[in-house]
Formats: C-alpha cells, sequence, structure tokens
C-alpha cells in the first residue's frame, strides 16, 4: 500500500500534458525514422537515460549533477546534428493550409515535360527536371547556371544531351520558366533507399525532402521514368500514367507563399501584406 500511495494519478488538465507529450515525442521520431539521424538520436537517448539510472542507482550525486547540467549542451548538440531534419519540419510547417489565395497553375508544363521525356526515355538519355512549388530553390539555383527561358520540350532535351556543357546536373522550372541549369541537388540520406539507385535518383529524392518540388527522372541506364515528390520515388512509370501523375500534381493552384515571393520580387510587398497560402496535397495515386 506504501508503494502505491507514492504515486498520484494525474487529472483531466495533467493527463491533456501527457497525452500532448505522447504525441510530439511520436512525432518526433517519425520525423527522424529512416534517416541517418535516428541512430544518432536512438543512441544519444539510450547513453543519457542509461547514464542517468546508473548515476542515480548509486547515489553518484556529483556525476548525475553534471549530467543534468549538461542538458542544455546536448540539446544545443540536438539542434547543430540535426540541422537538416529540422530545416525540413520549419519548411513544412511554413506551407500548412491556412488560406486559400489561388494562383495560375502550372499546368501548361505537362505537355512541353512529356514531349522531353518520350524523347530522352527513348535514347536512353539521363535527366533531372525540378519543378518549384511553393517553397523556393535560390541557394540550389546558385549551384548551376542561370536562365530565364520559356519551357519547351526542344529545350529541355537539348540541355541534356551528352556532351553538352549544361547535361550533368539538374534543371529547376520555376513557374513556367527555366530558371536554371546544371544545378547539384543535395543527396538523399535515408538508409532504407535501394542500393540500386543512382546519383540521379538520390539527388531528385534529396531535393524534396527539403522542398515541395516535383522532380521527374529519366534513368541514363535502362530510359525508366521516375517522379520523385515529398521524399518518395515512384519508378517505372508509362507514358499514360506520367501524363496522369504530372496534371494532377501540376494542376494543383501555386499559393501564399509564392505570391509572397513574387510581390517581394516585384517591389509590390509591404508591411502590412499578410499572405498566408493553401497546400492541400492529393491523395497519392495508385
Amino acid at each position: 500500500m506504501q508503494w502505491k500511495d507514492a504515486f498520484e494519478l494525474p487529472d483531466a488538465l495533467g493527463w491533456l500534458e501527457i497525452f500532448i507529450l505522447a504525441a510530439l515525442l511520436y512525432y518526433v521520431f517519425r520525423l527522424f525514422k529512416g534517416t541517418r539521424g535516428s541512430s544518432i538520436l536512438s543512441g544519444l537517448i539510450i547513453l543519457f537515460l542509461a547514464l542517468y539510472a546508473i548515476t542515480s542507482l548509486s547515489h553518484l550525486d556529483v556525476l548525475n549533477w553534471i549530467l543534468t547540467k549538461l542538458m542544455l549542451y546536448i540539446t544545443l548538440a540536438i539542434v547543430v546534428i540535426f540541422q537538416p531534419e529540422i530545416r525540413r519540419v520549419l519548411a513544412r510547417l511554413g506551407r500548412q493550409p491556412w488560406r486559400n489565395n489561388g494562383m495560375v497553375t502550372q499546368k501548361s508544363l505537362v505537355e512541353p515535360l512529356m514531349q522531353c521525356v518520350k524523347l530522352l526515355s527513348n535514347r536512353k538519355i539521363g535527366a533531372l527536371i525540378a519543378i518549384e512549388r511553393e517553397i523556393g530553390t535560390r541557394a540550389i539555383q546558385d549551384t548551376g547556371t542561370k536562365m530565364n527561358s520559356s519551357v519547351s520540350a526542344e529545350l529541355l532535351s537539348t540541355i541534356f544531351f551528352p556532351h553538352t556543357p549544361l547535361h550533368d546536373g539538374g534543371v529547376i522550372i520555376s513557374g513556367d520558366r527555366i530558371c536554371a541549369a546544371g544545378c547539384l541537388f543535395p543527396l538523399s540520406q535515408k538508409e532504407e533507399l535501394s542500393k540500386t539507385l543512382g546519383t540521379r535518383h538520390r539527388a531528385a529524392i534529396g531535393i524534396t525532402e527539403e522542398t515541395d518540388a516535383i522532380v521527374v527522372v529519366v534513368s541514363e541506364e535502362t530510359g525508366a521514368v521516375s517522379i520523385a515528390y515529398n521524399g518518395r520515388l515512384r519508378r517505372g512509370l508509362d507514358d499514360e500514367r506520367l501524363r496522369r501523375v504530372l496534371s494532377s500534381m501540376l494542376r494543383r493552384e501555386r499559393t501564399g507563399l509564392s505570391r509572397f515571393r513574387e510581390k517581394i520580387q516585384t517591389g509590390e510587398a509591404s508591411l502590412s501584406d499578410t499572405v498566408l497560402m493553401t497546400f492541400k496535397e492529393d491523395k497519392e495515386d495508385e
């Protein structure tokens, strides 16, 4: 009875706090699942809990006090170690559905992309084409050659033709313009990715982990066409399925954040502007 009396059941507010804490922990572990940071996070938690339990049970008060004080520095270390994951979470939070301010969609890109991909696939010419959405890709654009060209199948095919100066890299399309070519995309660090995936496919997944871009990939070895989005890769798409997936994704309206960015670039934005965007993901086309 004395052991049971030492514990007091929480009230309704206490249960609410427990639920919120459990939900936050679940979201954190789900966020790090499958990334290189997951093993580091697990190792840190196990090491700290083990040391804390040993020092507490052994009455090593000095070491226990040191571990408690080190919590602040461990928090700072976690921010540094998991900087890519934290950056990706903040980017996703910046495009949550709060308000609907419709803008022009990118449906006009479907036909030139289809023609380009079909040509490159038949000739087994590798390609990496990213279509920017709400989250900007300026840092990645700076790694390549700036362009300001209309999107056409002929131009895209020429860029990726072997031995041309810009073929070894990715193309970024912003709005209805090709804004950069020969760009270096960040490689995905997911450990569960198939070992058969080459650098081009890992780069496609990598940029979609950091942004909400849609990436079309053509394999140089097989000519197979894939689409990467939201950190996932869909491989082996035929013409009909590729057209259906592109049409579904590119008809989504570019809103809020894109409008605010365009206002800043044109000098129209003021401090009184309040532009919130909406982004609603369609269910993945099976």
